[in-house]
Formats: C-alpha cells, structure tokens, sequence
C-alpha cells in the first residue's frame, strides 16, 4: 500500500526570489508527502551541483524548468511502483539513474526534492512524525540553536569578510528557552544598532547586516546586547563563526581580509582565531580556512581543536543528495568521533525537513539562521513543535555539548 503512484514537480521561487524545485509524492494508500529544496550563496566546490537552465531570458539563467522535466520525464517512470518505505531502494535507484559523483545529471536539487518528498509520503503513511519515522525511538535530542544575528560573506553587501556570527544559547534549560533567549538578544541588538545609527534591515538568513569596522566589531556588539538582555557571555550565551574561508581564500594559502586591507597565512589566520578565543566566548568556528588549504586545517586542529569545535563544511562536504546518503553520513561521523551540525542555505523555502532531521539523527546543533524571516522561524517553529510532542521524553545538550573536546 505504500508504493509510489504519482509524481509531481513544479518550480517555485526561493527566499532570495531565486527558482527552486518542489516536488510532490502520491502513494497508493492515499499518503503524500511534499519537499522544497534550498540553494547556497556561498558554496564549496565539493558540493552536488544544482541544475539551472542557463537561459538569459527567463529568471536571469536561474530557472529550474529541466530539473523539474527531469523528474517528471525520467525519474516518476523508474520510482513509480517502488515502495516509498524503502527509502534506501529508491535512493539508490536515483543515485544509478543520475550517474555522476556531483548528481550533475538530472541535478542534485531534482534528486534531493524527490528523496525528501518520498520520505516524508512514507512517514505520513506510517502515521509517524517525519523526525520519528526517520529516527526512530531514540529520537529526542532537542538541537542547540546556532542564531545567525549578523551577516557578513556573501550574505550582505556590508564589507565584512566573516560571513556570519551566530548566538548559541547553550547555557539554556531547553530549546524553547534557548530560542527565547535568542529573540530577546536579537531585538536588543536591533536597539544597540540603531542607537549608533548603523543599519537594521536584515540580509539573507534573516541577520543584521550592518556596516562595522572588522570582524571584531560584530562581536563586541554581540557582548553589549547579551549583557544589556540579561544574560551572561559564555554561560547562558556563547558564539560562533562560520567564516567561509574559501570565499577570500587565495593562491598559496593567503587570505585576503578586504574590510581590513591585510592579507594573512594560513598561521596567521589561526593566530588571529587564538586571540579571538582569548577576548570572546567562542565555542565553535566554521570554515576558518580555505577549502583546499589541507596542511592549514591540520595545523588550526592541533592548535585550536583542544579550545573549539570545528566545523569543516566546505573541507567536508557530504555531496548530500538524497537523505539516505545524509543520514549514512551522519552516522559514519559520529563513528570517528566528529559532531554533526544540521544547517540550512541561504536560499531557503518554508519546507522545514531540517527541523525533523536535527532530531531524527540526535544531532545536538542546528543552524537555521535568525529568529527573523518565515523561512528560518518555519524551522524554529518546527523544532518548538516537535519539543512539545515530545514532552518529558525530549534531552537537551545544553552546554555541555561545547565542554567536550571539539573535532
């Protein structure tokens, strides 16, 4: 009763006014399920690659027409009769189908949307919330919120070169506080910023995007509006980078800080993360190195690994294409020992598949950008969903998730 009868896709706009794939799945027991996928601004080299159509005319060449033809011309013919409970069958019948490493083929958003939509047809025919469906009973652990509050990168226009500096109220009780501490910093912030006179209309994930001095100058914001909220830096409220590296990365290891007019090594660049240890509660950097800079990211770990967690996106990337692949993924990491961080793009939809894989897999952390913009809340509103469903039955990390020594 739980095969595949019906496959449907359409093309509907992004957070970023961007086109996207959305995909809808019909089994024969009358269970359906829906997926939307994002896309990145800022993306690793490594990643599964998005097909567009390249034409001028339409969408500025972001149109995603030949994906959507693609599942419903070449995928809906080879998964229709499969049984949407077999989610590793029919992903790896997708994997087989596409053929390529990066899923060029049929494009890495055509797949991922199909993927996501069975999965979710699946579990609304088991009569099982997504995140129980794919986890299982032992999903309960209620994710840390990494807040994206200020943008930089390539999510703003404002200069900075770290793209985002992110709360992480693990000194919370639970989510549901944590998240409330989060929107009390944040409009505090709002307060902090326009009392300088500096901007407060937000960039892509829903952040401020004020225009600082340096990479130094968010942070010292971060500390006024986490004080001035009530909370205390480093207990209730630590931070977090994502720096995308790769973005200013240059030949030879350098990194071109161009808001600051220097250019630095690789040592450098750790040396610069040391003293940013030493003056601010930091508890976990992303991407603080090029993509490629593999010698870098050996030295960053053996000097920093024993202070921070680190987090190799961009160096790591999973190619993720089809939830079966990110959850096998998740779990080999956690079988060597690295954490696991569930994170959004910056071109988002209100799909909120995030939200129950966080718990699904026991992640601990998710970043799903701001407390502002519908397509980040969307996924915070979810998560307070899935905390209440689960009662006294759901855990929370807090911070001792950050006292471990980082991977």
């Amino acid at each position: 009763m739980s095969s595949i009868t019906g496959l449907y896709a359409r093309e509907i706009l992004d957070s970023r006014g961007n086109p996207t794939v959305e995909v809808e799945v019909q089994l024969e027991s009358g269970a359906w399920g829906r997926a939307a996928v994002p896309s990145g601004a800022s993306t690793g080299k490594r990643e599964a690659i998005e097909l567009r159509d390249g034409d001028g005319q339409r969408y500025r060449g972001k149109g995603v027409r030949q994906a959507v033809r693609n599942v419903e011309e070449t995928i809906a013919p080879e998964v229709e009769g499969m049984e949407a409970s077999e989610q590793a069958a029919l992903d790896q019948a997708l994997l087989e189908l596409d053929g390529t490493p990066n899923k060029s083929a049929l494009g890495a958003n055509a797949i991922l949307a199909v993927s996501l939509a069975v999965a979710r047809a699946a579990a609304d025919d088991a009569g099982l919330p997504l995140y129980a469906y794919l986890g299982g009973v032992g999903a309960r652990l209620m994710p840390v919120p990494m807040l994206n509050v200020l943008n930089g990168g390539a999510h703003a226009d404002n200069g900075i070169d770290f793209q985002e500096f992110m709360l992480v109220p693990a000194g919370a009780e639970n989510f549901s506080s944590a998240l409330r501490m989060g929107a009390e910093i944040f409009h505090t912030l709002k307060e902090i910023l326009h009392e300088k006179g500096l901007a407060t209309g937000v960039g892509d994930e829903g952040g401020f995007a004020p225009n600082l001095a340096s990479n130094t100058a968010a942070l010292d914001l971060f500390l006024q509006a986490v004080e001035k909220a009530g909370y205390r830096p480093g207990g209730d409220v630590s931070f977090a980078l994502d720096v995308a590296a790769s973005e200013f990365a240059e030949s030879g290891g350098r990194y071109r800080l161009r808001r600051e007019n220097l250019v630095l090594s690789s040592d450098e660049m750790i040396h610069r993360y040391e003293q940013l240890l030493d003056r601010y509660p930091i508890v976990s950097i992303e991407d603080g190195l090029g993509e490629d800079d593999v010698a870098g990211w050996g030295l960053m770990t053996r000097k920093l690994g024993n202070r921070v967690q680190l987090v190799g996106d961009d160096l790591l990337v999973t190619n993720p294409a089809i939830i079966q692949q990110a959850l096998e993924a998740i779990e080999l990491s956690k079988r060597a020992g690295y954490g696991t961080v569930i994170s959004h793009r910056s071109g988002e939809t209100e799909d909120t598949f995030v939200a129950d894989l966080a718990v699904a897999v026991n992640a601990g952390q998710i970043k799903t950008g701001s407390v502002a913009r519908s397509e980040r809340t969307a996924k915070y509103n979810q998560l307070l969903r899935i905390e209440e469903e689960l009662g006294h039955a759901a855990s929370w990390p807090g911070r001792s998730l950050y006292t471990r020594v980082a991977r």
